[in-house]
């Protein structure tokens, strides 16, 4: 029996979408509003590729699972992608500096979100029987028990209804998907945010001589200070830029004035950023983006799902940008559309609800570690914390305190938020028992820097007093 698939988004999550449907059906057929670049630049319809993203060792296997081929991470690498131990980050958190550890283990990918999405669509486009359709999609076809298609708009107002065994929509967090299912007499999908009035501010610089090799770099804010939350994000990226980000929620934000970038950076609980960037040359001006909010649509826990419709990446879920984790919850929803691919036939009654579901597994994991840190910052909008929370929030306060001594529970916590391991991890008995003995090493007074890196920065900051 012939199938065919439409997918509604070309950003990363549509393309990895149509990557794990093109083995499995006869045709898919990728709609998209915007041009698609040919190369590593922004597109219109996705302003935040131009703050900090990392992919997350879970994201990256999922991608190199579902591009055809795989090699994503070659062609990264080649690229001018680097990778970065998480345990041997330059990290400074909420209760201290992390010790570095020298291993290659959990590996995130750093690049621009640009050239990722570029490597990736790049390999997804050669993929037969995939093609691109411009357009933008304005209602589901069929009914409430199965959606059959997708009507599609032009950029000239004519509109075509498309029909397909299986529509996936990945059109990112201005998804039209409750009012389309509204209208199809599917209701009950309830939505949960907690809006912690994050701005963020992303500024490039050419990477100084002499600090080629600088690691990535953060300034963590601290959710249980009773303050506003400041932050920032160093990201070495392609063509020896740094790309930096910085964070402030509501009471805190910084602005769009390039003067008050790196000030704002060196008023962090520790200026380790902003003295690397106010001797640094800038290549661009400061984008803002006050869209940060984490918000979640409940489709796995709606009443009746049809069949022939499902919701993937931001269309179901977006967080607070600081945490790193959307890209990957992408991927990792269409490595479990892939995975039910392999098992059923798309047009199986039950198969989009089971996808649904499966997606929102990691979902859940990412929700609940952004919104876990977000709801303490003052002025926060959204679901209080509970009881649970608080005896929670203590207990990943003493974990974090001592796995700034500890490889070994900083290891743990890493599986955790990168999404390879379940967050019950992390009351396993022997971690149970090292966050009850507490930190096994005294905290250190300032950043581990290697003699290299002390000598650079001592010279940089030095020459621009």
């Amino acid at each position: 029996m012939s199938r065919n698939a439409v997918v509604v988004g070309g950003g990363l999550a549509g393309m990895l979408a149509a990557a794990a449907l093109a083995p499995h059906v006869d045709g898919v057929t990728v709609v998209e509003r915007d041009t698609l670049p040919d190369g590593p630049v922004p597109r219109t319809g996705l302003p935040q590729s131009r703050h900090a993203h990392i992919l997350l060792p879970s994201g990256r296997d999922a991608v190199e699972a579902l591009v055809p081929g795989g090699r994503i991470r070659e062609r990264l690498a080649a690229a001018g992608a680097r990778e970065a131990s998480l345990t041997s980050l330059l990290t400074f958190g909420g209760e201290g500096w992390f010790r570095r550890w020298g291993r290659d283990d959990h590996l995130l990918t750093v690049c621009s979100r640009d050239l990722l999405d570029w490597t990736v669509r790049e390999a997804v486009l050669d993929t037969p029987g995939l093609v691109v359709r411009a357009g933008r999609a304005v209602a589901l076809l069929g009914s409430a028990p199965r959606v059959t298609g997708v009507r599609v708009r032009d950029a000239d107002g004519r509109e075509e209804d498309l029909a397909a065994d299986l529509v996936v929509d990945a059109s990112g967090r201005g998804s039209r998907a409750p009012h389309w299912l509204a209208e199809l007499g599917v209701t009950g999908v309830t939505e949960s945010v907690v809006d912690s009035g994050l701005v963020y501010a992303s500024r490039r610089y050419r990477i100084p001589e002499g600090a080629e090799d600088w690691p990535l770099t953060q300034v963590t804010a601290d959710p249980s200070s009773g303050e506003p939350g400041r932050s920032a994000n160093l990201v070495p990226i392609e063509d020896n830029q740094w790309l930096v980000s910085l964070g402030g929620t509501r009471g805190a934000e910084p602005t769009g004035d390039a003067e008050d970038f790196a000030p704002f950076a060196r008023g962090l609980r520790h200026p380790l950023v902003g003295d690397l960037i106010a001797g640094a040359e800038p290549l661009t001006d400061v984008v803002l983006t006050r869209s940060t909010r984490n918000g979640r649509r409940h489709f796995e826990t709606a009443a009746a799902w049809p069949d022939g419709f499902v919701v993937l990446g931001d269309a179901v879920a977006t967080y607070n940008p600081v945490y790193g984790q959307g890209m990957s919850v992408a991927a990792l929803g269409a490595r479990a559309l892939q995975d039910a691919l392999r098992a059923s036939d798309p047009g199986a009654p039950g198969f989009a609800r089971r996808v649904q579901k499966a997606s929102a597994k990691p979902v859940e994991a990412a929700w609940a570690m952004s919104t876990s840190q977000d709801r303490w910052f003052p002025g926060v909008e959204g679901t209080p914390p509970t009881f649970a929370d608080k005896l929670l929030t203590r207990y990943a306060r003493r974990m974090t305190r001592v796995a700034t001594t500890s490889h070994r529970v900083s290891s743990a916590m890493c599986e955790v938020t990168t999404l390879q391991k379940d967050a019950i991890g992390l009351v396993h008995p022997s971690l149970l028992l090292a966050t009850l003995a507490g930190p096994v090493l005294p905290p250190l007074a300032g950043p581990p820097l290697t003699p290299k890196e002390r000598a650079f920065l001592t010279s940089h900051t030095s020459a621009k007093r």
